[in-house]
């Protein structure tokens, strides 16, 4: 049936690995195992679980309600930032042409007429100057930096740098920790839920974050479990990355023998609360841009308008 409603080309082929693989005799997290660059490792973990455990189906739909909401936040981030994007991307181009090829034309003739010049009109011809004669090498160079930044940051110590600035930076860890919270709480509990181990339910739940550091941290929790250490108190000892509410909560879970029911009390709350964060974000994003896209611009004229009114006065 997906095979016959499914338009794209690469998924109806996957889709007709998948029922084949499937008919084959392999099993349903066997078949996803081989697509792993379109299913990722949690969601074949995940799958796997619930096929020992026996509860496919409800797994298959947290999953789906997991990714829906996952393209709900990007969709809605990334909409916002068109409009702003457009006019920064304007602005750059704009104040790019005007700084490397207007402002050198507009120097002689300030400095002819012996106009003092503010500080920051004498910067700006300096720069466009140096733009105007050099700017073939300043477009391949900034080019060059893009792809290496993007090129850094895809690669394993990029990943984990970028993975600690999400933490370290507050207005960062205000989007990305209530995100990753939320995205470990639902799983965890899932797997509970399901019978899973907790040791095991903490592993698989470190693939459901794109971020090493959780990976690394949940394995290390996972460890101190499985020797006897508590669960709040294991994860009561990274403060920074998960906050004395989640160890208080799962205090409270171990004392009840309710940890799948905390942990889904905290998805519930720390999923609200980035829902509420990156709506916030989203509506101040554009005023703010716009504001600073407007200062600049402000700025650019005044770089000109001023010693123009300067020099009329001269001439007068």
């Amino acid at each position: 049936t997906l095979l016959n409603q499914t338009s794209h080309v690469e998924l109806k082929r996957v889709t007709q690995q998948l029922s084949e693989d499937i008919t084959s005799g392999l099993s349903f997290s066997q078949a996803l195992e081989r697509h792993r660059d379109i299913f990722p490792g949690f969601y074949v973990s995940m799958i796997r679980s619930a096929e020992v455990i026996g509860n496919l189906e409800e797994v298959s739909g947290f999953l789906a309600d997991y990714m829906e909401k996952e393209y709900e936040l990007m969709t809605k981030a990334r909409s916002a930032m068109i409009y702003p994007g457009i006019v920064a991307g304007l602005f750059v181009v704009v104040g790019f042409i005007m700084i490397s090829f207007v402002f050198p034309q507009l120097g002689p003739v300030f400095e002819q007429a012996g106009v003092e010049l503010p500080f920051y009109t004498q910067a700006l011809l300096s720069v466009g100057t140096f733009f105007g004669t050099w700017w073939p090498v300043v477009i391949l160079f900034a080019v060059i930096g893009i792809l290496s930044i993007i090129s850094y940051f895809d690669s394993t110590e990029g990943k984990a740098l970028w993975d600690e600035l999400k933490l370290r930076f507050p207005l960062l860890k205000k989007i990305f920790l209530p995100l990753t919270l939320t995205r470990i709480s639902n799983a965890i509990s899932m797997l509970l839920k399901g019978g899973v181990p907790m040791t095991q339910a903490l592993e698989i739940a470190g693939q459901s974050v794109n971020n090493v550091l959780y990976q690394d941290l949940l394995a290390d929790i996972s460890d101190d479990v499985r020797q006897g250490t508590s669960l709040s108190s294991a994860i009561a000892k990274y403060p920074d990355y998960f906050p004395p509410l989640v160890s208080q909560m799962l205090v409270v879970g171990e004392a009840t023998g309710q940890l799948d029911d905390m942990f889904a009390r905290l998805a519930s709350f720390y999923g609200r609360d980035a829902d509420k964060t990156v709506g916030n974000l989203v509506d101040l994003i554009q005023p703010t841009l716009m504001i600073v896209v407007g200062v600049l611009v402000g700025l650019l004229f005044a770089s000109i308008l001023i010693p123009l009114y300067r020099l009329t006065a001269t001439i007068q």
